[in-house]
């Protein structure tokens, strides 16, 4: 189709576009005009005769009704459109015609040029087009707003119809983005139950919100007065006005939940979001919405009661879940005890508690108290016994269950008076609030080695699902205070057995100074397997040594007493380092097991000039400090653990004067955060920020070096550190 699809003007001469010239007549500006809107606007235009042919159109039109190349002029919409829209094209061309009336901003939906539709073009999705019935915008279509006018001639039917059609593709698409996000917001407001209020930037109210004056009952008068904090309830309101101000002042979002009046006069339960409205740097106003959770606070609450009521037992099951758990931390009976009074007061809320343990000749019970520091102040503390004791024929809560091995039960002052014939007396003389009592039998192999007991300060009736809990909690107890009083007396064994093995002191030199420390993994275990050991040879040399035998407890300290023992006897004999590995390699593999591992660093050393050979079996590298040269852990082969094939070397090495020689056990390097490569070079580094006063008293130096290396870790091995120091010489 040409670009001029039009007819000749019946008043028109000239060429449609043309310029017009300052002499032509108002025909001629008629004509010009005329020739302008349809040669170049960018609307679709075009006249419909009353036979609804096409006398005029545009060449704009033909492209948006996407029916390029073909000429409309004299022929009904049916032959030059798609049946479909030429449908809608006659009815709108007959409705104007008969009724004489305009149709203004009817949409159409067309179809675009082939040409503009090419095989990788993102296809959209249809968007709906505003209108009764909605449609949507499909892939490859376009929408035309179009706007039907009556020719206005004489009386009677119009002439014709101007029709002006204008694209408004992406307008309908952006008009369907805000109406499908208004349509989301209202149904997410709808689904959720929430109720919707508008404030003014300073929190005063600016609209009026009739869904929530629904439920409160409030007037228009009422609510543009009060808001919606009018009606919140009188307990809550100090509160949330307070936190409304301090959020408006701040421009933060306002979150809480509060009671509302509602119109019956009862509370309901409302849960509130409100946030500022930004425009620009400027809050506009505030947009809040309310949603009722009175059912679900309702159900929470019916919820917890029923949870409070049935759980009862799987609570009880974590208690000695908790109990197990805290007990197997539990070395000393003091521990236990501790931990056994907490759990069994925390479970059942008793006001008193004790634990009492059967002396040997199984006569008295003396009270355990727990290990806490200060815990009486704290209303945790077991009270302390008379100085006699309980005897186990006294009649007393704790002495019925030893002697009947069951436990004992009186809910109120009448019922322990009925089973004892008279009040407790003696341990518990001066608690003369307690008004219930329970006491457990702690059974080991079915005897008893003490009880339990628990008291009240009012009358309690113990369940049967408690008594069974309670009975579950002395057994766990019994198994403890067994199994503690078991590791006490290894611990004995095992610090008499230390203090036979380490050496009390260290010799005393003319030319060295010699500091020792030695820190066990915890507090209640005093020996392991770290060693050291110093003593003078046969020809005034010294010999030094450190080990690590794997392990703790007495089995540890059995092991180190013999690679001690062996290492004195075989220096005895032959001295040289290398000589007396080899033979701890022997004496290892003939005695020890395979599993066992077990480390050694040995030197022996002159005293006097600081000359001496070192051999090691799998120990960490010695500490060299210096007053000289920076700091640095010794770069020799740290050769196999005891018992490992190895050919045994030795070196020679020297402690110059104002020198140090820092022997110690990996303890002190590694632990569960720390490898040995990183605490090798943090030993180095904390060495070398040793002062030059510290550096020169090793006692001063070994801790210093053992502090600043366990500052911030859990210790989980022992530490022994054994430091050599050549003084300057005097003068």
């Amino acid at each position: 189709m040409s670009t001029d699809t039009s007819v000749p003007h019946p008043r028109v001469s000239g060429v449609e576009g043309q310029p017009m010239e300052a002499s032509d007549t108002p025909d001629s500006v008629d004509s010009a005009l005329y020739s302008t809107l349809m040669g170049q606007a960018p609307a679709g235009l075009a006249f419909f005769d009353t036979d609804l042919r096409c006398l005029r159109a545009n060449a704009a039109l033909v492209e948006l009704l996407g029916v390029p190349g073909t000429d409309p002029r004299r022929r009904r919409p049916a032959e030059f459109l798609p049946a479909d829209l030429a449908a809608a094209f006659e009815s709108a061309l007959r409705t104007v015609l008969d009724e004489g009336r305009a149709i203004s901003e009817s949409d159409l939906t067309v179809p675009r040029p082939r040409e503009e539709a090419r095989p990788d073009a993102v296809v959209e999705p249809p968007v709906p087009v505003p209108g009764p019935p909605a449609t949507e915008v499909a892939a490859g279509s376009r929408v035309l707003a179009c706007s039907w006018l009556p020719v206005r001639g004489g009386e009677g039917r119009p002439p014709g119809v101007v029709l002006t059609a204008l694209e408004v593709t992406e307008r309908r698409r952006a008009e369907e983005v805000i109406r499908r996000k208004e349509q989301r917001y209202r149904s997410l407001v709808e689904a959720s139950s929430q109720v919707v209020w508008v404030a003014s930037p300073d929190g005063g109210v600016i609209d009026d919100a009739p869904e929530w004056r629904s439920i409160t009952g409030q007037t228009p008068d009422d609510y543009a007065v009060g808001g919606w904090v009018a009606v919140v309830h009188p307990e809550d309101r100090p509160r949330i006005e307070a936190t409304w101000r301090e959020c408006v002042a701040d421009n933060r979002v306002f979150e809480t939940n509060y009671r509302i009046r509602t119109k019956t006069g009862t509370y309901r339960h409302f849960d509130v979001r409100a946030v500022p409205i930004w425009r620009g740097d400027t809050v506009i106003e505030w947009v809040g919405a309310n949603t009722d959770v009175t059912g679900q606070r309702e159900a929470e609450e019916m919820r917890g009661r029923l949870t409070e009521q049935l759980s009862a037992a799987a609570l009880r099951t974590a208690r000695l879940q908790q109990a197990t758990s805290m007990l197997a931390e539990a070395l000393t009976v003091s521990q236990v005890v501790q931990v056994i009074t907490e759990v069994g007061r925390s479970a059942i809320g008793a006001d008193y508690s004790a634990v009492a343990l059967l002396d040997d000749d199984k006569l008295r019970l003396s009270i355990v108290t727990p290990s806490q520091p200060g815990a009486e102040r704290d209303g945790h503390e077991s009270h302390a016994p008379s100085r006699e004791g309980i005897k186990v024929g006294d009649q007393t809560v704790m002495s019925v269950a030893v002697r009947e091995s069951r436990p004992f039960l009186a809910e109120h002052p009448d019922s322990l008076r009925l089973q004892l014939g008279r009040d407790e007396t003696g341990l518990f003389r001066q608690h003369t609030e307690e008004r219930a009592w329970v006491g457990l039998p702690l059974l080991a192999a079915g005897a008893p080695i003490g009880a339990l007991r628990f008291s009240f300060t009012r009358p309690r009736e113990i369940t049967e699902e408690e008594r069974v809990f309670l009975e579950a909690l002395a057994g766990q107890c019994a198994l403890a205070v067994e199994r503690a009083l078991l590791f006490e007396r290894e611990h004995k064994t095992a610090e008499e057995l230390q203090r036979s093995l380490l050496p009390s002191d260290l010799p005393q030199l003319p030319g060295m100074v010699l500091a020792a420390r030695y820190n066990p993994a915890t507090r209640h275990v005093q020996v392991g397997g770290d060693w050291y050991d110093v003593f003078r040879l046969p020809d005034d040399r010294l010999a030094v040594a450190v080990g690590d035998v794997m392990g703790k407890g007495v089995l540890a300290a059995a092991g180190m007493g013999r690679v001690r023992n062996a290492l004195r006897a075989l220096a005895l004999n032959d001295p040289r380092p290398a000589a007396v590995l080899a033979g701890l390699d022997r004496l290892f593999s003939a005695t020890e097991d395979e599993e066992q591992f077990t480390t050694v660093a040995y030197a022996v050393i002159d005293p006097e000039t600081g000359h001496g050979a070192f051999s090691n079996a799998g120990h960490p590298p010695p500490l060299l400090i210096s007053a000289d040269s920076p700091a640095r852990v010794s770069g020799l082969e740290p050769g196999t653990p005891l018992g490992w094939p190895s050919q045994r070397q030795q070196t020679s090495f020297s402690i110059p004067t104002g020198n140090t020689v820092v022997f110690y056990s990996d303890g002190l390097v590694e632990n569960r955060r720390r490898g040995v490569d990183a605490g090798l070079d943090e030993l180095v580094s904390v060495a070398a920020d040793a002062p030059p006063e510290v550096v020169g008293d090793p006692e001063r130096l070994v801790d210093f070096l053992v502090d600043r290396m366990l500052a911030g870790y859990e210790q989980v091995d022992d530490v022994t550190v054994l430091a050599l120091h050549v003084p300057p010489k005097a003068g």
